[in-house]
């Protein structure tokens, strides 16, 4: 009971009578219900160009797989920083998707079935996959225009431990060479970036919905926001206990996902600290539309009852002249 009375009166979908005052538009959108099956087609229409841009910006990812990365020159001189062990990876590959895109999608479903908001839904997840998709496509771009060695760059192409090199001094690797392709695509962080993308989506969704800038000091609200983040930071900081990456890699893609994120979330959202950050542009202006449409419909009638009254006003006033 108690741990229920203070999660209530954290006020996480805004419908608490002490901002009403600030809050009147909030409660005539309340009114307005959009679910999946009344306006699901509609609002998909709607952008369905973003959808087909979307479907190419697939296409783009799925081609840069298949694009050798810049073979960079590394000499004899340059392996004693490459040396490190070949770890397999503490968050493997296959992970990512689940915890950067799946998760973000589970958790904005579970606030569809609260507000049964198809706007929030759609724009939601639309904004997601545009972050990690944009972001994948900039990291791998960078990946394979700047072909940096990874920490563990020496036992892949020397799985034997036998260095052959040519006469500049530029090794000759006779390892596998997927792993030695893999090798060259250190920089930046493709683990990191993506995390920082999907995950920092949600800590933006979150904060937005939850309200966790209301100045109304709820640090709970703040720990559930900053959590995304912190399990972003440590796949960040695991990319280099793996020696899979250097430092500098893991900022960068750190900064490219968060930078993605912020970017495509403000296209669908106003700011989290904004009074109107708990949902979508497009759920304030189908509102608003169906609220002059309403008021439309109310002048209308008005028009029409006041018609009748006044011909009869004018019709007793005849018959009263001719008298």
């Amino acid at each position: 009971m108690v741990f229920g009375s203070f999660f209530s009166s954290l006020k996480f979908w805004g419908n608490s009578q002490e901002q009403e005052p600030q809050r009147g538009r909030m409660q005539e959108i309340d009114l307005a219900i959009h679910t999946i099956r009344s306006h699901g087609a509609g609002v998909a229409s709607k952008h369905k160009h973003d959808w087909i841009i979307l479907v190419i910006l697939v296409a783009i990812e799925i081609g840069l797989q298949l694009i050798s990365p810049f073979y960079r020159y590394v000499g004899r001189d340059m392996m004693t920083d490459l040396k490190y062990p070949f770890n397999d990876n503490t968050v493997p590959v296959w992970s990512v998707p689940i915890y950067a895109v799946l998760l973000p999608i589970i958790v904005f479903v579970c606030f569809y079935m609260k507000r049964t908001c198809v706007y929030d839904l759609h724009h939601s997840i639309l904004g997601l996959l545009f972050t990690v998709l944009i972001t994948g496509i900039i990291t791998d771009s960078i990946k394979l225009a700047t072909g940096r060695p990874r920490p563990n760059f020496y036992w892949r192409c020397f799985p034997d431990g036998k260095e052959v090199y040519n006469a500049l001094g530029g090794v000759i690797c006779h390892g596998k060479p997927g792993e030695v392709k893999e090798g060259h695509k250190s920089f930046p962080s493709g683990h990191t970036s993506w995390s920082f993308a999907g995950l920092g989506y949600l800590s933006l969704y979150l904060s937005g919905k939850v309200k966790a800038f209301n100045r109304e000091g709820h640090v709970a609200k703040l720990c559930l926001v900053f959590a995304p983040l912190l399990a972003a930071c440590l796949v960040g900081i695991s990319r280099v206990d793996d020696y899979w990456h250097h430092w500098q890699d893991v900022f960068a893609g750190a900064l490219i996902g968060l930078f993605v994120a912020a970017f495509c979330y403000r296209q669908f959202y106003p700011n989290p600290y904004h009074e109107e950050g708990w949902g979508p542009y497009a759920y304030f202006r189908a509102a608003q539309e169906r609220g002059q449409a309403q008021n439309g419909d109310v002048l209308r009638t008005m028009s029409l009852q006041v018609e009748p009254t006044s011909l009869e006003n004018m019709e007793s006033g005849t018959s009263s002249v001719r008298r």
